[in-house]
Order: structure tokens, then sequence, then C-alpha cells
């Protein structure tokens, strides 16, 4: 090439919309450290530690606790390509995109997809599940924890109860939701849970940690089968194997577990980016990191409120780490979020389908649920709504966060 190209120089931001968030600088340093090889012991090490503290974060005692290579949406594939076979009855509880995304990833493995749906912005009630459960008899319940396209929470505890007591696994995509808000999977009884480290963690993504339950691990075995070229013999090689190599759980499990059977080679630096995520999270203890994101968004939530906004949605079910906020008449919208991006540095985001154009989220996640972020977000929006004309109080939105910080 004739010319050079000038070395990566990104813009800095503050990231307020639900993920990326900024990545906390501990966990970017540690994403520097010296590469070792698949099979080293050290990585090995690593592995095992990861496991242990993300069974700590899930709340669960499952062996089968790791993380998937890959987005957060690839642990999603990973779960109903290892549970679905064809034909398999499957009921998604869909009240927004990512409800809608579930139904889509059911359909492609050639599942038997039955849907309820809800408006967004609301959730289902355990009675409404029950009844589609009972009536369609499924394999798996595939169910959002909390759905950044809505910002509303979905209740799941007794959930699970019902779902076994009807010979169901019960699914939960928790990528948003989870250190954001509670989320017990052996207490609530949930099979199989999936998130990512782009959102509460404070990661990068592309890892995504997932949690199988026993119940849930032998109904994915049912189809195991082991690489030709890594089976000891030819009997642990399966004619009726699960549609993916590379998203085929019970060969991750066998990778991480104590044959280290070899996969896939092991993205080095992104796991040391989960095992320095997850120090930190164990470190702070996870309920308290699930109250510093409920705080610092009641928080963000009462500044919005108190500069004259409306929020979205059923705050008894909102996300603790997403807020909505309805954009106001006179406000437009794209121009709004490029001049927080352009003078304030500062990410807010729209949203999809119905609510596109509608609201703005406004994420308070990861190492940006603080004081200091929260409040530079809400007066960067109210001074860039009061240079646009639109009514708001911006000093009153601030006082507002600050009583729910001196309460």
């Amino acid at each position: 090439m004739s010319h050079t190209i000038a070395p990566l120089n990104p813009p800095h931001r503050l990231l307020m919309a639900p993920g990326p968030v900024n990545v906390d600088p501990r966990v970017l340093q540690a994403m520097s450290k010296p590469t070792v090889g698949q099979f080293d012991p050290y990585m090995f090490k690593v592995m095992g530690e990861v496991q242990e503290m993300l069974r700590t974060i899930f709340k669960t005692e499952n062996k089968q606790t790791m993380v998937v290579d890959g987005t957060s949406r690839s642990a999603i594939e990973a779960a109903f390509v290892s549970v679905l076979a064809p034909g398999d009855p499957v009921l998604v509880c869909c009240a927004g995109r990512f409800g809608l995304l579930l139904k889509e990833i059911a359909e492609r493995c050639g599942a038997d997809v039955h849907a309820i749906e809800k408006p967004w912005g609301e959730v289902f009630s355990i009675e409404e599940i029950t009844q589609a459960i009972e009536s369609v008899k499924p394999k798996l319940v595939a169910t959002v924890h909390g759905d950044t396209s809505t910002t509303m929470r979905q209740p799941l505890e007794g959930l699970g109860e019902i779902c076994h007591r009807n010979g169901a696994l019960l699914y939960t995509d928790s990528t948003a939701a989870l250190l954001g808000n509670d989320l017990r999977a052996d207490e609530w009884g949930i099979d199989i849970v999936t998130t990512g480290m782009q959102k509460c963690f404070g990661g990068p993504s592309g890892m995504a940690p997932i949690t199988v339950s026993e119940r849930a691990v032998a109904v994915m075995e049912q189809r195991k089968s082991i690489e030709a070229g890594v089976a000891d013999s030819e009997e642990e090689i399966s004619g009726s194997r699960i549609h993916s190599n590379y998203f085929d759980l019970p060969q991750i499990f066998d990778y991480w577990g104590p044959r280290h059977l070899n996969h896939h080679t092991e993205a080095t630096h992104m796991l040391y980016a989960v095992h320095e995520a997850c120090r930190l999270v164990v470190e702070e203890g996870v309920d308290a990191v699930i109250e510093r994101h409920r705080l610092n968004g009641a928080a963000m939530a009462a500044a919005v409120q108190g500069m004259g906004l409306s929020l979205y949605g059923d705050q008894a079910n909102r996300m603790n780490d997403v807020i909505g906020v309805k954009i106001p008449a006179g406000a437009d919208d794209v121009a709004v979020r490029g001049q927080l991006l352009g003078d304030f540095g500062v990410e807010i985001a729209s949203s999809f389908g119905p609510l596109k154009g509608t609201i703005w989220r406004i994420g308070v996640m990861g190492a940006n649920a603080r004081k200091d972020a929260v409040l530079t977000a809400a007066a960067a929006l109210g001074s860039v709504l009061e240079r646009q004309g639109v009514a708001v109080n911006t000093e009153k939105g601030i006082e507002a966060a600050l009583a729910v910080y001196g309460a």
C-alpha cells in the first residue's frame, strides 16, 4: 500500500445506551496479559476460576457453568440448538424484540414453535404462561428476563416449578438483566440462563456466560457426539447429532471439563477479560452489584422525571439498569442523540419496531452504574433538550437524582 494507515484512536464516549458500556479499565488491562496456549496448565486454571466465579454470579451449583466463545447471542443459539431437535415443541414468550429473536432462533432449529405475545411494554403473568404450558406441552419454555427494547423485566419466580411439573425445561435470556437485577438460577428452577459481558458485567462483547442444569444436560446428551478427529472410539460418534458443531454444548462441556477435549482454540484474551470482570463482581459482592444498579437506575429515573419527562412502561416491572423515556413533543430523536454524542460524548439509544423514535433508552450498567455518570448524562440530556426548545428543567432533574442518592 502506498499510504500509511493511521493507528486506532477511537473517541472517548460515555456509553449510556443499553450496551455496550464502557469497559472497566482493569478489564482492559487484564486483556493485555501474555498469551498462553490452549492446553497450558495456566489456561485450565483460569477456566476453572471463571467457572467457580460464574456459579456465584448465577447463584447456582450447576457443574456446567462456563462461557461460549462469541457475543451474547452465541450462548442463546448454543442453548437452543443443543436442546431442540427438529419438530420439538417449544413455547416462546414474546413481548419485545428479544422475545421475537428467541422465536426466530427456535424456528431456525426446526422446532415446532408456539409463541404467546403481549404488546411491547407489558410482561406475562405466571398464570398466562402456565396456561400456555398446559396447552402446548413444550420441551422448552423460553423467556427474556430483561428485554432492553422495552426496558421491562419479566417475573420468573415460581415458573421453573411449573415447567418441571409439566415436563418442560425453562430457559431465560438474561443478557442485559443479570447483575443489574436479581436472578437465582437454582432457587427459581431455571434450567438454562445465558447472558453477555457487555452489559452489567462491564466487559467487552465477545464471550457469553451460560449455566445449564443437570436436567438440561441430560436432554442435550441424548444427542451427544464427538468429532471423529478427537473421538477415542467410533462409539462416541452419534448418528443423530446436534445440528451445529461450534454451538454443540456437550462438546463444549468436554472442553471445559476434566477431559479438556479439544473443540476450538480458546479466545485467550477474552477469557482474561471474563476472569477480571467476574473477579471484580465477586470482590464487590453479587448482591451489592445488583443494589448499585438499582440505586443508580432509580437516580436516573428520578432525574428524567424531575426535569419534566415521562418514563415509559410499568415501573413496577422496569429493569433496574435500563430506563425508558418517552420522547417529548417537539424533540427530534435523531438530532437530540446526535447533539448528545457530538457535544457531550454521551450515547443513549432509541428503540426498535413499534417503539422506534417513540422512546429513548438510557442504560445504567456495569462501570457506568455510578453517580457521576448518571448526573453527567442527565445534565447533558437536559442541556440538549433546552437548546432544542423543549420545556424541561434540568436543575430540578439533577436535584431529584441527588435526592435519591441522599436518601
